[in-house]
């Protein structure tokens, strides 16, 4: 899994980089567009965290920087938008969650982003490599779309008499499709039986899972 403390090293190394104004003007307060799939309400620990990570660094929100949230509320086809909006507005840098990686790279050439995955980056043409990012991306991955047939397989192990599993799949999510062969490809390794269930948003899950 991703470390929250690593994700604002990254922000904070790019900040870095921002210019600094000549003596005697007023300096700007740099902007950073943080673009997400999901709502602020359960977004709210991970931006609580950001902006407590980005104090550590010497950056106070509305005094030394200013944070612009676009926030698609479960709803993907908005993230093009949004990214093209931070885009316009000149933000020195865009923060973006795993599904706003791609809509935020279609965006920009040039603006920084820092993106959370949990993709293989160079598989998804993200980066050119893991140590040498390349472009104007870089990030973290947690690689859960390889690692998810591997939690099967644990599962199987520490119940062998169990014949049914169930997964739990984002159906608008990018790596939806991925997600969902893989771990079909593993349930038939190991000869159970595998029900893919699909919830796009915490209010689909008490169907789901009764």
């Amino acid at each position: 899994m991703m470390k929250r403390r690593e994700f604002i090293t990254l922000v904070g190394g790019a900040a870095a980089a921002w210019p600094v104004v000549a003596r005697g003007q007023q300096p700007p307060v740099p902007v950073i567009g943080f673009l997400s799939s999901e709502s602020s309400d359960l977004y709210a620990g991970f931006v609580r965290s950001f902006r407590q990570g980005l104090a550590e660094t010497g950056f106070v929100e509305n005094r030394t920087v200013a944070i612009e949230f676009r926030w698609a509320e479960g709803q993907y086809n908005r993230l093009p938008t949004f990214a093209s909006e931070l885009v316009g507005r000149q933000v020195a840098l865009i923060v973006a969650n795993p599904p706003a990686v791609l809509p935020a790279k279609m965006a920009t050439t040039t603006i920084p982003i820092v993106f959370t995955t949990s993709l293989d980056p160079v598989q998804a043409g993200l980066v050119v490599s893991l140590s040498r990012p390349g472009g104007n991306l870089t990030g973290i991955t947690s690689l859960n779309v390889e690692v998810e047939p591997k939690r099967l397989e644990l599962l199987h192990e520490i119940l062998p008499a169990a014949k049914l599993f169930a997964a739990l799949v984002n159906p608008a999510g990018p790596n939806a499709e991925t997600e969902s062969r893989n771990l079909q490809a593993a349930a038939d390794a190991l000869g159970v039986d595998l029900r893919i269930l699909q919830a796009s948003s915490e209010a689909d899950f008490p169907q789901v899972v009764s």
